[in-house]
């Protein structure tokens, strides 16, 4: 039996794309081990159908924690067997090509968005620098690469002059939902982070007096967004659910009347983005608003299923929200929409291009 590594900066509790990729490679036949950070607050592992490994690191953040994070990666692959390691994104991509290339093993990348154009870099070229030079040296030495869209794969493929392959952040098949929509709830899924429109969401709640705003996640701005809420005397309209478990946000997404997921256009890294969130609406039957970006646009084009936005301003968001709220033939519309595309848009259907990857290596 084939043994992988697959390797992530997380803390593996809440990293549902690890999550969905590890069990299935596990039930297609392969030997899997998942390995990542254990952080101060870090949540008991769940049992899985794969072995998982947390690295206790003693700095949390920045420079310091990547520097030593990779560190310890390094030395534990030194001593792990394994016939295939997968780096989950650019910052587990080095020990893991100089393991495995010391070792003769082969070694895969899994981009999960365009690392060195990510927003937390602008304004620091020399960190961004570093980042290109990693990722020039590393991903020609890999033996596979894919990516989570065709867009992105065909950049990238450009870029570093390496075939990207594609396996799209899909959920799993849900039966088809009941739901209560009787409540103007607004929900956005995931990291709490720059770059997410989440000040300017906060904004247009004003414009919207009937509204409630969930957030289910936890990132840098959790503080100044909880801030922003108690200034703009929102804080009784805007819930903080903190980081969910992925069975509870289901359950919580069906009770939205509509999902979010909003970007600045200000990075490469996110105009290619196709995040796993916008497929989470989807599968519950729940029309979202997303950006008028290439992925989004495609799908789109496939099944109706999100209103796609030109611009954040708040003014914008409001008028969107306000559109969905209160036009019943669109939101009915994109519902059925979204019925339609849950059937085709799962997991169960995109794994087995996961599958093909990995194949390939042996």
């Amino acid at each position: 039996m084939r043994r992988i590594l697959l390797l992530a900066s997380t803390d593996l509790t809440h990293d549902q794309r690890m999550i969905r990729i590890c069990r299935s490679l596990a039930a297609h036949g392969f030997s899997i081990c998942l390995i990542g950070r254990e952080q101060f607050s870090s949540a008991p592992l769940k049992e899985e159908p794969y072995e998982q490994v947390r690295l206790r690191c003693s700095f949390q953040r920045g420079k310091a924690f990547y520097i030593e994070f990779n560190l310890r990666l390094f030395w534990h692959l030194l001593k792990a067997p394994f016939d295939a390691v997968c780096a989950a994104d650019l910052d587990t991509l080095a020990p893991a090509v100089l393991v495995a290339k010391l070792r003769n093993k082969r070694v895969v990348y899994d981009a999960h968005e365009y690392f060195s154009e990510t927003p937390e870099l602008l304004g620091r070229p020399f960190v961004k620098k570093c980042w290109e030079k990693l990722a020039d040296w590393a991903i020609p030495k890999t033996d596979g690469c894919y990516t989570v869209g065709q867009e992105l794969a065909a950049l990238l493929g450009q870029r570093y002059q390496k075939p990207f392959g594609v396996v799209r952040n899909m959920p799993f098949r849900s039966p088809a939902p009941e739901r209560v929509i009787s409540q103007p709830i607004l929900l956005y899924q995931g990291a709490l982070n720059v770059g997410r429109g989440l000040e300017q969401i906060l904004s247009a709640l004003l414009l919207l007096p009937d509204c409630t705003l969930w957030l289910a996640g936890e990132g840098d701005l959790s503080q100044s967004l909880r801030q922003q809420a108690v200034e703009q005397g929102l804080r009784d309209r805007v819930c903080f659910l903190g980081r969910l478990s992925p069975d509870a946000l289901r359950k919580l997404t069906l009770q939205a009347r509509m999902g979010l997921n909003l970007l600045e256009n200000n990075s490469l890294s996110y105009y290619y983005s196709l995040a796993n969130k916008a497929f989470d609406y989807v599968q519950a039957g729940v029309p979202s608003l997303q950006m008028d970006f290439p992925e989004y646009k495609q799908l789109n084009a496939q099944h109706e299923c999100f209103v796609l936005l030109a611009d954040l301003s708040p003014q914008t968001i409001a008028d969107a929200v306000h559109q969905l709220l209160h036009d019943d033939a669109l939101y009915l519309r994109l519902h059925q929409q979204c019925r339609v595309a849950a059937r085709e848009w799962h997991w169960e259907q995109e794994q087995e291009n996961l599958f093909l990857q990995y194949e390939a290596l042996f």
